[in-house]
């Protein structure tokens, strides 16, 4: 069974996104992938292959953007202090300074409440003091 012109193979998505995860998130996606190699690798495939080689790849969005609004829905969501860990990294590593990743957790606050802001402003200040970024100065 050959596949249709200009289609990828399964593999050729992975490794778009393998390729799309570590340039932006450094270590910490590739770590979410190995930690579920015992438990579904099938998850982790999707995370790469669509998330990364599909959605994170295209070029509407540079990775910056995608980050501001990657921190916007998972402060929304609540619950997701892991991801978002993983995601202030990925968005320093993309280009966002802290001043700017702590202006769109403090915007975030007018739309999903204070108790979410603040649970993600002190994710924030975990990967900030790890990073040796504190204090960040706001206006």
């Amino acid at each position: 069974m050959s596949a249709e012109p200009g289609a990828e193979s399964r593999q050729d998505r992975f490794a778009r996104g393998m390729e799309m995860m570590t340039r932006v998130d450094g270590e910490g996606g590739p770590r979410v992938v190995d930690a579920l190699a015992d438990v579904s690798p099938e998850l982790a495939h999707q995370i790469v292959a669509w998330g990364f080689g599909d959605i994170y790849s295209r070029p509407a969005l540079p990775p910056r953007d995608r980050q501001l609004v990657t921190l916007g829905i998972l402060t929304a969501l609540g619950g997701c202090e892991p991801q978002l860990e993983v995601h202030i990294n990925t968005s320093l590593n993309v280009g966002l300074t802290p001043e700017e990743i702590v202006e769109a957790l403090l915007h975030s606050a007018g739309y999903c409440g204070f108790p979410r802001a603040l649970n993600a402003t002190f994710v924030a200040k975990k990967v900030f003091g790890e990073r040796g970024l504190l204090p960040v100065r706001q206006e």
